[in-house]
């Protein structure tokens, strides 16, 4: 019976964990560029002495969704779409870098290009981009940014950096508590992409499923419910064997 207890609970704890990850991609569901979590379960047999018939559940990991999220025009030179499998690169929270797909940027009151987040954006040097004093900005396609300074005429727009952006599959991504993206092979850096990466004045949003995501969440919640039912029956059984062990003594 304690067998049957254990397959239950391990089944009843991987779905709350699934259940976080749905949680997460609902709560979720109106971020720009925000890639819905994917969370499974699996059976992993235990190892060590015993029959090879235990058998427990694992939550797992399966990355995240890659595709597109809905594109919606904005108009606002600092809003950016990027293309597939292009990622742009920020500063993360304790150093080093880190890539989003967030493209509503922003300007701080003394210049320094981040994200909705508050991420410095990076130029293809890796140093997070700060602009001077202008009247007028425009980001390319390809993420150069040409500016024209404050007090001057359209004639004297100049190249002020370029956006880092690389290109990297979902295999070469891990996603951090952060909800930022890192490198998954450290020892293969990621490189700025050619040509070009993005569409300004577009707002990419979230591709989460609201409606499938709300399905998941019923159904796990009744798969909680039934592990739950199980534990409850094998304890019940548990104490109806000790009081007829006690009887029969």
């Amino acid at each position: 019976m304690d067998k049957a207890l254990y397959v239950a609970m391990t089944g009843a704890r991987a779905s709350l964990q699934a259940q976080g990850t749905v949680s997460h991609n609902l709560a979720n569901a109106d971020t720009a560029g925000f890639k819905a979590a994917l969370a499974n379960t699996e059976a992993y047999a235990i190892r060590g002495p015993g029959y090879a018939s235990r058998v427990a559940t694992l939550h797992t990991d399966q990355g995240f969704n890659s595709s597109m999220g809905a594109q919606k025009v904005t108009g606002n030179p600092l809003d950016v779409s990027l293309h597939a499998d292009r990622w742009l690169a920020v500063q993360a929270p304790g150093g080093g870098e880190a890539y989003t797909r967030a493209g509503n940027l922003a300007l701080t009151p003394n210049g320094q290009l981040v994200t909705a987040g508050g991420h410095p954006v990076l130029d293809e040097r890796g140093n997070p981009l700060t602009l001077p004093p202008h009247q007028a900005l425009e980001i390319g396609a390809d993420g150069t940014i040409s500016m024209i300074p404050l007090g001057e005429t359209a004639d004297t727009m100049a190249i002020a950096g370029r956006i880092k952006v690389v290109e990297a599959p979902p295999e070469r991504l891990t996603r951090g508590l952060d909800g930022l993206m890192r490198n998954a092979d450290p020892g293969r850096p990621l490189r700025q992409a050619a040509g070009d990466v993005m569409t300004t004045g577009v707002l990419e949003g979230s591709n989460v499923d609201t409606a499938g995501a709300l399905v998941q969440m019923i159904q796990l919640q009744r798969q909680f419910e039934m592990q739950v039912k199980v534990i409850k029956a094998g304890d019940e059984n548990a104490q109806a064997a000790n009081s007829l062990l006690r009887m029969g003594g």
